[in-house]
């Protein structure tokens, strides 16, 4: 099975620059797409970007423009590369794929002054 680890959460200021990674390991060809997701406090889980196999991309209205997934075709790390950080973008991001992988621990991203 496909196992997937978050990391690059951060605190940082707000109109600021962070990438998170998400490493793949096990039978990575079997990945067909792969999504960022967050959840701030109080909220439910959102999908906000997602890359497919193809290289296809797709992005939730509230990041569309500011963040952009991508993936190292070599070792098949999918990055999320967010730009112009908001307040509002506080929440610990998880990464998922499929075929569906478990939720991880998630890494946290604090946007603040």
């Amino acid at each position: 099975q496909v196992r997937l680890v978050e990391s690059g959460g951060a605190l940082v200021q707000p109109g600021g620059s962070l990438r998170l990674s998400c490493a793949a390991f096990g039978d990575v060809l079997s990945i067909k797409q792969t999504g960022w997701y967050r959840q701030a406090p109080g909220e439910q889980r959102e999908l906000i970007a997602a890359i497919t196999s193809s290289g296809g991309e797709t992005y939730a209205d509230s990041v569309k423009g500011r963040f952009t997934i991508s993936r190292n075709s070599a070792n098949y790390t999918v990055y999320l590369q967010m730009n112009n950080l908001r307040h509002e973008d506080t929440a610990v991001y998880f990464c998922r794929a499929a075929p569906p992988t478990p939720w991880g621990p998630g890494t946290q991203v604090t946007v603040s002054s």
